[in-house]
């Protein structure tokens, strides 16, 4: 029976028919499935004081015609629990596969509250009995049934984004590089700061081994760009770098075939990356050096001023020309020493609120304070790390790496 829907406020009554309905106005979907159980649904204003819009449908195929993504709800009116022997709950299941994003409010009778409940159960928002089927109830119950059904859809998808963001941060923490240098004698520390929010993994990439040979090679490289890719493409030039030296490139050739790499598995041919390469000799004096438009690395002596190593031998940065060459220099090291390899993000952090950036230069004088301070290791590379990113004003927006080898 239709009930008349209580005055709340004064306003003219709407015309007949669905073409004097407002645009903004609530849609709901009725769905009478049992042909001997049919209602007249009572008239409805929602908040706004708009008449609700009705669809009905005679079944589920042609309620699957008129759902769409207008429809803010959908009221099933559900068969008799001994109709046609079948589940009785069966078209609802359907009705929820359907709309997966709709809430559903099912109608059943009064008798059959246990019936009712298994639905809310099943995953309908609420229930209603056709015995007190008014305007105001019906209203009501689906203004609560929407926004429920929003917040359910909201703690969902919450939950769906902090278990992706854990996969990724597990993936992401497997692909960092697991220094191999057992039986060198020399210490290591690094750290690591991607651009991208949330992220683990950048750009930048680093991983230093020790051959059977006994040499230690150490390497670091940005790939241009700050997104997933430019990360994914980092981590494939560090596995291949890896697997190379174990093969035993070294220098020229090595960095030949990583450009190779590079070029196959990149995602257009604007893509670049700079890399150092250092190839420390057993006695750990001597080391060879290889840089392909990549910083040079920072060397630190004992009673002796931090210094860059010689850059008049650099090479382009690799996927920038073909069959280009990066000559191998060798330094000495002697006995003690410390040496900084980093990636631009170190650098092009800005000093104060002007547009003047750090640079190399400025990067040594604070290395070198702090050496003088008597830092190494991990805390030098904190305390620089922290100066810089107060020199910036905050957070650097470029991917950072930075690692540190010791010696003596």
């Amino acid at each position: 029976m239709s009930v008349p829907v209580p005055r709340q406020r004064e306003a003219p009554a709407p015309e007949a028919g669905p073409a004097a309905l407002p645009d903004n106005g609530l849609t709901l979907l009725v769905i009478e499935d049992d042909p001997s159980g049919a209602f007249n649904v009572p008239e409805m204003l929602d908040t706004e004081g708009n008449r609700v819009r009705i669809r009905t449908a005679r079944n589920l195929t042609e309620a699957s015609r008129l759902l769409t993504d207008g429809v803010q709800c959908i009221l099933l009116a559900l068969p008799g629990p001994d109709h046609d022997g079948a589940d009785s709950l069966a078209a609802l299941r359907e009705v929820l596969r359907l709309a997966p994003l709709h809430a559903v409010l099912v109608l059943t009778a009064e008798d059959d509250a246990e019936r009712a409940a298994e639905a809310v159960r099943v995953g309908a928002q609420d229930f209603l009995f056709r015995g007190e089927l008014d305007g105001r109830i019906l209203s009501r119950a689906i203004r609560y049934a929407v926004e429920r059904k929003r917040a359910d859809l909201a703690q969902r998808q919450l939950t769906e984004s902090r278990l992706r963001a854990q996969e990724n941060a597990r993936l992401e923490r497997g692909l960092l590089p697991t220094p191999l240098l057992d039986g060198s004698g020399l210490r290591f520390a690094a750290r690591y700061r991607p651009g991208r929010s949330r992220a683990l993994l950048g750009g930048d990439f680093y991983d230093t081994v020790r051959t059977p040979d006994g040499t230690v090679h150490a390497m670091i490289g940005d790939v241009c760009g700050h997104g997933p890719d430019e990360a994914a493409l980092g981590v494939e030039l560090r596995i291949a770098w890896r697997a190379l030296t174990f093969a035993g490139l070294c220098g020229d050739q090595l960095l030949g075939t990583l450009q190779q790499v590079l070029e196959n598995e990149r995602a257009d041919d604007e893509i670049f990356a700079t890399l150092c390469t250092v190839d420390i000799a057993p006695d750990g004096r001597r080391a060879g050096v290889c840089l392909a438009g990549h910083p040079s690395p920072l060397a630190i002596r004992p009673s002796v001023a931090p210094r860059l190593l010689p850059t008049d031998e650099n090479g382009p940065a690799l996927g920038l020309l073909p069959n280009a060459r990066w000559p191998r220099r060798e330094v000495e090291l002697g006995g003690a020493w410390s040496l900084m390899m980093y990636t631009d993000g170190l650098i092009e952090g800005r000093v104060g609120t002007g547009v003047q950036r750090l640079g190399q230069e400025g990067m040594v004088e604070i290395v070198a304070r702090q050496v003088a301070e008597g830092r190494r290791g991990e805390e030098l590379l904190d305390a620089t790390v922290t100066e810089v990113r107060s020199l910036n004003g905050g957070e650097l927006t470029d991917d950072l790496a930075v690692l540190l080898l010791d010696r003596g």
